[in-house]
C-alpha cells in the first residue's frame, strides 16, 4: 500500500498526485524546472513513457540520441532524455531500481498476436494507451516514437537478442525526472499478461509532480 513516505525527498510543493490504475493511460503537461517521481507502487510494473516538447509538436523524445549521448543503452540516474533536435528534455534525477529500458518498445495487438498467438489479438496495449491519451493532443500513431520502459528489464542475452524477464523494481520504488524544458508526458501503465514485464498482473502506479 503506498503511503506519504513516496513524498520524501521532494524538493518542492505537490501541486499533482494521481494514481493511474492498471492498464491505463496518462497524459500531463510539466514545466521546466518540476520533477515527475513515478512510484511503482505494488512492484514490477512497467511503464511505457514518450516526451513531447510542449513548444514545438515537431520535437519529441528520441531513444537513438539519448542512447548516442551517453553511450549506454540503460538509462540510470544522471541519463540526461534528449530530443530528436539533441537537446535536454528531462533528467533523470534519481532512481532507486539501478536501470530502465529504452529498447523494448511498446506492446502492441500486432506483436502480441506475433510473440504470443492469435488469441491475443483482442487485449488492450501500450500502443492503444499512447494513441488514446495522445489523441487529446491530436497526435496519430505516427507520433508514436520508441519509448522509455521504466521498472521494465530488458537485458541483451548472448546472442544479441533482447530478453523480457521479471522486472528489477519492488512495491514503493520510484525514479525523480527532472524537466528541462516545458514536456508534454505521455505513459501507458502497461497492460502486458503475456510476458514477465508486469509479472502476469497489471498494477497501479503513482504519478506526483512537484514544483
Amino acid at each position: 500500500m503506498s503511503t506519504d513516505k513516496d513524498l520524501a525527498g521532494l524538493s518542492g510543493p505537490v501541486i499533482h498526485d494521481e494514481v493511474v490504475a492498471a492498464r491505463a493511460p496518462w497524459i500531463h503537461h510539466i514545466k521546466a524546472g518540476q520533477t515527475l517521481r513515478i512510484v511503482d507502487m505494488e512492484g514490477n510494473q512497467a511503464v511505457d513513457f514518450l516526451l513531447y516538447s510542449e513548444a514545438d509538436d515537431v520535437e519529441r523524445y528520441s531513444a537513438q540520441d539519448t542512447v548516442s549521448a551517453q553511450g549506454n543503452l540503460f538509462l540510470r540516474e544522471g541519463t540526461v532524455l534528449r530530443s530528436n533536435e539533441g537537446n535536454p528534455m528531462m533528467t533523470i534525477a534519481s532512481t532507486s531500481v539501478e536501470y530502465h529500458d529504452t529498447i523494448g518498445g511498446a506492446c502492441s495487438c500486432e506483436s502480441n498476436t506475433l510473440r504470443y498467438g492469435h488469441h491475443t489479438k483482442s487485449q488492450h496495449a501500450c500502443v492503444e494507451n499512447f494513441l488514446e491519451a495522445n489523441l487529446t493532443e491530436k497526435r496519430g500513431k505516427r507520433d508514436i516514437v520508441p519509448n522509455i520502459n521504466f521498472f521494465m528489464n530488458v537485458p541483451v542475452l548472448e546472442d544479441g537478442s533482447l530478453g523480457i524477464v521479471d522486472g528489477i523494481s519492488a512495491p514503493g520504488l520510484t525514479v525523480d525526472l527532472h524537466a528541462e524544458m516545458d514536456v508534454i508526458v505521455v505513459v501507458s501503465n502497461c497492460p502486458q499478461i503475456n510476458n514477465p514485464c508486469n509479472a502476469f498482473n497489471p498494477t497501479p502506479v503513482r504519478m506526483i509532480v512537484a514544483a
